[in-house]
């Protein structure tokens, strides 16, 4: 007896029939995919949604670099609209907001080397970061200033005892 299987249909119907070989609902689903895909990108240049999230992009790294003094808030180096990079002081990987409380300007070298630590475990491994975050980061939660006040104090502490 052959093996029979039910195949719906764009409707929602089941019809009765032989069951397609693999290979070709595989083709047949790349090409539909393919298509598919390139249509909605299409779709998606036109209707401009592209360029609505890259200027709002460029505007919040604006409005952060503005905020932070246009300087790198780990390493105070200067920074211009190219060279700034928007660091999310609480990672998204690790429950952050994209929010403008969250958001600092950095450099590409400290951005990489923050990487996704928590602030407070960032500025109890490099407490100069720390420092300089307290001063040039004004447009962010006060909480996140606080627990670097808090991590800087520490780790200046930690190297006092150690120095002793």
């Amino acid at each position: 007896m052959p093996r029979r299987s039910s195949l719906r249909l764009a409707r929602g119907t089941a019809v009765r029939g032989v069951r397609p070989s693999k290979r070709s609902a595989v083709r047949a689903r790349g090409a539909k995919s393919a298509h598919r895909s390139s249509a909605r990108d299409v779709a998606k240049l036109q209707s401009g949604a592209f360029l609505v999230h890259t200027a709002l992009k460029r505007a919040m790294r604006k409005t952060a670099l503005r905020d932070c003094g246009q300087r790198c808030v780990y390493c105070a180096v200067h920074l211009d609209q190219s060279t700034a990079t928007l660091d999310h002081v609480v990672p998204l990987a690790r429950g952050g907001a994209h929010d403008p409380g969250n958001l600092v300007v950095a450099c590409g070298p400290c951005n990489r080397l923050k990487g996704d630590l928590f602030p407070f475990e960032f500025f109890s491994r490099h407490p100069w970061a720390g420092a300089n975050f307290v001063r040039y980061a004004r447009s962010v939660h006060r909480a996140l200033k606080r627990g670097a006040r808090r991590a800087v104090s520490l780790a200046f502490a930690r190297d006092a005892a150690y120095a002793a």
